[in-house]
């Protein structure tokens, strides 16, 4: 091939990938829920008791209980953003070394926001319980 032909092929093919990565990500995650749902039917069709199809169908859920702990996530995203000032400042330039110090910021945002709002039940009780003692 030319190179001239390649070359003019590689915007097309970004294109398609930004489409096809996406899309077929999506599809995996259908087929893969669509699998579970029937496997809780036939485990569902011979279970006699409606007792112990509900805990099946809450064993199944996907819901998260417990509410996010921005301390944590605040904390991953921090030191993610201090690697890409560091990657930034010793092999690609500024426009990284901004990335990593806007990551940075994020992350200090998550770990003050975990602080500010409280967010497992035991935080929320004690937060409770220390404004009725005043």
């Amino acid at each position: 091939m030319d190179v001239a032909i390649i070359g003019s092929m590689v915007p097309i093919l970004g294109i398609l990938a930004g489409i096809i990565i996406p899309v077929s990500v999506f599809v995996w995650q259908y087929f893969d829920a669509k699998n579970e749902r029937a496997a809780v039917v036939e485990i569902a069709k011979n279970l006699d008791d409606p007792e112990q199809v509900e805990k099946l169908v809450h064993l199944f859920d996907e819901r998260k209980k417990e509410p996010v702990d921005y301390r944590r996530s605040g904390l991953v995203t921090l030191f993610v953003g201090i690697g890409l000032f560091l990657f930034g400042l010793f092999f690609l330039g500024d426009l990284l070394k901004g990335v990593g110090l806007l990551v940075f910021a994020i992350g200090l945002g998550q770990i003050i926001a975990g602080y500010v709002y409280p967010n497992t039940s035991e935080e929320i009780n004690k937060a409770v319980e220390d404004y009725e003692e005043k």
